[in-house]
């Protein structure tokens, strides 16, 4: 039984209306060049099985570690002084719907009760959010003007490349935006005084997660660091098919090859540790907080009516919002059962139906706004953390007057 829950939420954990609607109103790709050339362009580097475990990126130590290993997961944390004395932030995917994290951490923030993360972990929109949230209150404006003034102009344009139905450069240009040298130092900064930023990627040539020390890798300091910095970012939320995945250079025994690396809700909908230790198989020894760790799910889990259209479109949309929201759910009872069993102090939030708002089109900037807005408010409020995941925020609301 508890194998069964260990695998049961590794469904993608994406923005089943955005994906549907960009899968099915995208123009056919385009790819330029003739046969030859585009037969050239898919083929890469051959290496084995073995090389891609002994890889490494530059000569950063301690770049990463597949995060279903529970031994790599303890090595990680084992030199953060501050990782299990600090509270933790966990911040799931959910595309546009990010801005419920931008708001609430800001709200927070405004409240004057925002803890000091030992750990920050982020998945997808939640890897963007998270080296932000990693620098502290700072960041906050940053954060809001990330997630209340783009479009979708500002995260992809149509026209194929032959591994996605869109191109992602206007979103490679935003995260360079906010993705600063300066940034940078302030992630090594935390990172030296022992604190973790983790952001997960889906390595597609090995099938396995993979947690990047994102510290680590800003304390290099360099020009080619900042540029890994960022393509892990962007490949974190490439959505598979629609959004390219992105290939990071590594070497083994002097060989040098590419991973190609995709969302990393493809494996997790969100990163507090290895799946046997959530499923109850394997213990981490003491790596866990014992302090709060907060999940921030940025998602809807209850369901919506709405008469579903005799279209594809229709049909896809509304049975992918199914699929998304059936393994969020169950990533959290997973996580709330783990937290039960051992003792962790697990906090959990997600958009409840507090927030009425909808939208059909992707990175709506009204939709954002607004969501953001309520994120804002219950960040504030203090109404937005339950230890059940699934209580009812009424309830909740009702118990702490």
């Amino acid at each position: 039984m508890e194998i069964t829950v260990g695998v049961a939420y590794r469904i993608p954990s994406l923005a089943a209306a955005s994906v549907a609607a960009l899968l099915l109103a995208a123009p056919a790709p385009a790819l330029a060049g003739t046969v030859a050339e585009n037969q050239r362009s898919t083929q890469r580097t051959a290496f084995t099985a073995a090389e891609s475990v002994q890889a490494e990126v530059g000569r950063i130590r301690q770049a990463r570690f597949f995060a279903d290993s529970v031994e790599e997961y303890r090595a990680a944390l084992a030199p953060a002084a501050r990782a299990a004395k600090e509270p933790w932030l966990v911040l799931s995917g959910g595309g546009e719907n990010g801005a419920y994290a931008a708001g609430l951490l800001n709200g927070w923030s405004e409240a004057g009760t925002r803890p000091r993360f030992g750990v920050v972990t982020g998945i997808s929109t939640g890897a963007l959010i998270a080296p932000l949230a990693f620098a502290g209150a700072e960041a906050d404006a940053a954060l809001k003007e990330a997630y209340t003034t783009i479009s979708a102009a500002d995260v992809f344009e149509f026209g194929g490349t032959g591994q996605s139905l869109t191109d992602t450069w206007p979103l490679t240009k935003l995260i360079a935006r906010f993705v600063t040298p300066e940034l940078l130092a302030r992630v090594a900064e935390e990172h030296r005084q022992g604190r973790r930023l983790f952001v997960v990627t889906t390595n597609i040539d090995v099938q396995r997660p993979v947690a990047w020390n994102m510290g680590a890798i800003a304390a290099e300091g360099s020009e080619s660091s900042l540029k890994l910095f960022r393509d892990i970012l962007l490949a974190s939320a490439a959505i598979p098919g629609i959004f390219p995945p992105v290939e990071i250079g590594v070497e083994a025994n002097g060989k040098a090859f590419t991973e190609m690396h995709a969302d990393g809700g493809i494996t997790t909908p969100f990163f507090v540790a290895p799946e046997p230790v959530i499923a109850g198989l394997q213990s981490a020894r003491n790596a866990l907080t014992t302090q709060p760790i907060y999940v921030v799910v940025n998602a809807q889990l209850q369901p919506e009516f709405q008469v579903t259209e005799r279209s594809t479109l229709s049909i896809l949309g509304r049975s992918l919002g199914v699929a998304v929201k059936a393994a969020s759910r169950a990533a959290l009872s997973a996580h709330a059962g783990f937290a039960q069993r051992s003792g962790a102090r697990m906090q959990f939030t997600h958009i409840d139906e507090r927030f009425t708002q909808s939208t059909k089109a992707p990175f709506d900037q009204d939709y954002m706004q607004a969501l953001f807005a309520f994120g804002e408010r219950v960040g504030r409020d203090g109404s937005a953390f339950r230890a059940r995941p699934f209580e009812d925020p009424q309830v909740r609301t009702a118990q702490r007057r």
